[in-house]
């Protein structure tokens, strides 16, 4: 399997654009497909300088309802009519970090092909795609910040629109977004649904924050490195988990952990 990261907060390469987004294209034995699809259409302009043919993009997976995530969708479209979207119906409600609304553009649901979707779904044999993950253990700190319209009301984001990808093939590949619900929350629903862990996880862990860690969340950091260093598992992740907190978990998980950025293509 051959994936390469189209969009990321960093780049090592000047002939990338960048930004605050994530998208990642996947190449497996079935399908071409991209998780996410950044905050614009800078996405698009990585794609073409990567050597990646759009049109030939079958699957679309839209991680959460955010901006950062989505943004690149609707030009993607103009681009590929074919490709099935999917996301969960949740992603189409109203999210903000503070006041600063960062929903998704609600057109997205009226795009031809999309897929809207209640909960988990098996795409095919090799693609399928979970949520309703409830485990709060070092839940990430930094998710206090985001909120959503319940009711007429702004209350605490309880991320049920993410949903996770998981890839089986010769190894077992999870992706997800943000990991808003906490990584190590999703592994123990990946375990409940499939038995066993992946080999691999791609995923930003959002640890990220512009101010200096509070004692409890460096502690929360310092321990979910413990956590998953003790796993079978190599983590690619980026995005928004934060240089800050990589420099944490590093030194925990050594080769575990490999940071991702813009360009970066990856083989498994």
């Amino acid at each position: 399997m051959k994936s390469i990261v189209l969009m990321e907060d960093s780049c090592d390469n000047s002939q990338y654009e960048y930004e605050h987004g994530l998208s990642i294209y996947i190449k497996t034995e079935k399908h071409k497909l991209l998780m996410d699809t950044g905050a614009s259409e800078k996405t698009l302009y990585n794609a073409k300088k990567l050597g990646i043919n759009l049109l030939e993009i079958d699957t679309v997976i839209l991680s959460h309802g955010h901006y950062d995530h989505s943004g690149g969708i609707l030009a993607f479209r103009k681009i590929n009519q074919n490709a099935v979207i999917y996301m969960q119906k949740s992603a189409l409600g109203d999210y903000f970090h503070g006041q600063r609304y960062i929903g998704i553009d609600k057109t997205i649901a009226e795009l031809p092909n999309i897929k809207l979707l209640e909960g988990d779904f098996q795409i095919d044999e090799e693609l399928s795609l979970f949520t309703n993950i409830i485990g709060r253990k070092f839940w990430p700190q930094s998710n206090l910040a985001l909120s959503m319209i319940e009711r007429g009301h702004k209350v605490q984001d309880e991320f049920h629109h993410e949903q996770c990808l998981v890839i089986e093939g010769k190894k077992k590949i999870l992706l997800s977004g943000c990991a808003h619900n906490g990584i190590l929350n999703i592994l123990d629903k990946y375990q409940q649904n499939y038995g066993e862990y992946p080999d691999i996880v791609l995923s930003g862990f959002h640890m990220m924050k512009k101010t200096d860690y509070t004692k409890q969340e460096k502690e929360i950091i310092y321990q979910t490195a413990q956590h998953l260093c003790q796993k079978d598992i190599v983590f690619y992740t980026g995005h928004c988990t934060g240089q800050k907190a990589i420099d944490i978990m590093k030194p925990i998980m050594g080769e575990k952990l490999v940071s991702i950025h813009c360009g970066m293509e990856l083989f498994f």
